[in-house]
């Protein structure tokens, strides 16, 4: 119904605007945990919720077209979505993986994957040469986040696609950050588009959920049979709750990523940042490759301070963001991944992969551009007097 409509349009007007049996104009929550059967020889589309609920099957259908998918599915987290997905191997499976993978993913495959004789190579996807050095005969899946989180490195899914499918492997992208309002994996080559939906598309940090969208029938067969036989489905209020965050999704992120680039140049002149990462920055090692792939730079960022020391002092004198885990809501959230999303990884290997102390990441939200930047510039100018007077900054 909804391909001959632009993407912010479809968002609206596809095949659940309407509730055929009421016209009711928002999708219903059906509660009901079993489906009533009319005889032993003819059983209806619904039996358990498990297994196919009508509320959760809108919103994975919705997202299946969104990605441009076969099928898409629901899952309780965004982690319940990607392990789901990692059961497509077998043991003695390879996985090459992104370096700087959001935390739970690292520890899913450091320490789950691995205990089931699935092997892992972490590299930097924007190495295509190190991607190729790093597949082994029984490689089986690429895996990639982009932009990563939480340096906002940008993989080149088309190379890497092409690279999986040379040796007969899978490629999984993590879409979090991007959505399918400004990057569609599956268009470029990618098997399995994946969604921390708890995220951008509902957007109002009031649901846990997670989504993924299949290339073909028989790679959603497949995902069927593991999202039923392993059970970790989205509830429908839940469901119901992404499917209305995604009615906004094109406003909301068109005014965070705008704001989200006016804050990024803002923090680039400051003196007691060391760096700032976004793709939207002409300075961005990928930036010309994330506007080749990508319909926007996004709505996160992350900027590293000089001196580490002056992080804690900033985080007590800004006043506007929630300070906390999670990003792509609509208010506007900071936070510290070396405590936060990437506590599961061990100091070392933060540091290996320059998730420093220092660094802080920024999910922009909807408050006005210029109260964000100048709640930042006092926090900032608050800190750098201190430190000049020699006070503690604490």
């Amino acid at each position: 119904m909804s391909h001959q409509y632009t993407f912010e349009t479809s968002l609206l007007h596809n095949n659940y605007k309407i509730d055929p049996a009421t016209g009711g104009v928002s999708v219903p929550i059906q509660h009901a945990s079993t489906f009533h059967q009319t005889s032993t020889d003819h059983f209806g589309k619904y039996d358990y919720s498990r297994s196919l609920n009508p509320t959760r099957e809108a919103l994975e259908d919705i997202i299946a077209e969104l990605e441009g998918g076969v099928r898409g599915f629901a899952f309780s987290s965004g982690m319940a979505a990607i392990s789901t997905a990692f059961l497509l191997l077998s043991k003695g499976d390879h996985v090459v993986i992104t370096e700087d993978v959001y935390g739970g993913t690292y520890r899913m495959v450091t320490q789950v994957l691995n205990r089931f004789g699935i092997e892992h190579t972490f590299v930097d996807m924007t190495d295509l040469e190190a991607v190729e050095r790093a597949i082994r005969p029984n490689t089986a899946l690429l895996y990639a986040e982009t932009p990563s989180n939480p340096l906002l490195k940008v993989t080149d899914v088309h190379a890497i696609s092409k690279i999986a499918k040379n040796h007969g492997a899978y490629t999984f992208v993590d879409n979090t950050f991007m959505t399918p309002l400004l990057q569609r994996p599956l268009d470029l080559g990618a098997d399995i588009v994946l969604h921390s939906a708890t995220k951008f598309l509902s957007g109002h940090s009031d649901t846990v959920a997670g989504l993924a969208v299949v290339k073909d029938e028989y790679l959603a067969d497949r995902l069927y049979s593991l999202q039923n036989s392993f059970g970790a489905i989205l509830g429908v209020q839940d469901a119901w709750l992404v499917m209305r965050g995604i009615k906004t999704l094109s406003v909301r992120m068109k005014q965070s990523q705008e704001s989200a680039g006016r804050i990024a140049d803002f923090l680039k002149k400051q003196p007691s940042i060391k760096n700032v990462f976004y793709p939207g920055l002409d300075s961005h090692p990928q930036f010309s490759l994330h506007a080749k792939q990508a319909g926007g730079p996004g709505a996160v960022l992350s900027f590293e301070f000089e001196n580490p020391d002056l992080l804690p002092a900033f985080i007590h004198r800004v006043k506007l963001p929630i300070f906390a885990v999670s990003l792509g809501a609509v208010e506007s959230i900071l936070s510290y991944p070396a405590k936060m999303s990437h506590a599961a990884m061990p100091v070392e290997e933060r540091k290996l992969r320059g998730i420093s102390d220092g660094l802080l990441r920024l999910s922009v939200g909807l408050e006005n551009a210029d109260d964000l930047i100048t709640d930042f510039q006092k926090a900032l100018h608050g800190i750098e007097k201190q430190a000049v007077n020699g006070e503690c900054v604490r």
